[in-house]
């Protein structure tokens, strides 16, 4: 059998603060490119090991072991593994932790940096175990939300420090910033490279440079990112997907199909028929 008629991936939305994004994952051949979430991904590999770069490196996560992503770290993510493998993850924003900062110090809002990408926390692991198990079935928003709590408290407390801060580069990372809140802003846009530089007041060719050095994606990239981003909200909202390719600034579905694949792991018809269920 074919690996691609085998893979698999169940987003739902967890009944807690709002609705946190969550998956259920089993894949054999998946590679997923260079793309960011606008959460934390916090995982845990239920069966052979996954290979994924983040940071600037590559790292290798086991069975049992925890996978740590940043919100808006850019990383991929492949089978280290010959039967491929298997995870669960949720993916809580950054507000989540900034409201746990505020219960752990006296008012102090921030959310943490977590440097390392893979750890192994036996206590942690049965934490994130517990949450899914309660997750599928259906607890009630009070118990799943405490033990999501504690959850990420420990997380703050045992495995975060402070956010490495980028050095400027040549004086332009507020410029670079601009273009950033640019393209977040309006990632339908079919803006020119030129009207990028303009933006950053750089020449078209420091700008390239310098923002895929300070962001790890070329503009084109950051704006497919952008663009998902856009995409997934529009897909919970109940909006057609053939809609969401057009108002997103797809060439057409098949593009919009196939950047979602590589970056989520599932087609956008299938996450909205698994987020809309949290809705109903």
């Amino acid at each position: 059998m074919d690996n691609k008629t085998q893979e698999k991936a169940d987003f739902t939305l967890a009944n807690a603060y709002g609705g946190v994004e969550m998956v259920r994952a089993d894949y054999k051949g998946q590679a997923f490119s260079k793309h960011v979430h606008e959460g934390y991904t916090i995982g845990v590999i239920e069966k052979g090991a996954q290979r994924f770069y983040r940071s600037g490196e590559i790292h290798t996560a086991d069975t049992n072991s925890i996978i740590l992503v940043n919100a808006d770290d850019v990383h991929t993510g492949e089978s280290a593994s010959l039967g491929g493998w298997q995870y669960r993850a949720m993916y809580p924003l950054p507000e989540h932790f900034e409201n746990i900062s505020n219960d752990l110090y006296d008012k102090g809002k921030f959310a943490p940096y977590f440097g390392s990408s893979v750890i192994n926390d036996p206590l942690l692991t049965d934490q994130l175990r517990l949450l899914f198990n309660q997750v599928d079935n259906n607890a009630s928003q009070l118990l799943t939300e405490t033990i999501m709590y504690s959850l990420m408290l420990r997380l703050t407390l045992r495995h975060s420090s402070l956010r490495h801060v980028p050095k400027d580069i040549s004086g332009s990372k507020a410029k670079l910033l601009r273009v950033k809140e640019y393209l977040d802003s309006y990632p339908a846009e079919d803006i020119s490279l030129k009207q990028l530089a303009i933006i950053a007041g750089l020449s078209q060719y420091h700008f390239i440079r310098q923002f895929k050095k300070m962001f790890d994606l070329a503009p084109h990239s950051y704006q497919i990112q952008a663009r998902l981003k856009k995409a997934k909200t529009l897909l919970k909202a109940g909006v057609k997907p053939v809609m969401v390719a057009s108002d997103c600034g797809f060439h057409d579905q098949s593009h919009f199909n196939r950047h979602f694949k590589k970056a989520l792991g599932t087609s956008p018809s299938k996450f909205q028929k698994q987020a809309v269920l949290y809705k109903n």
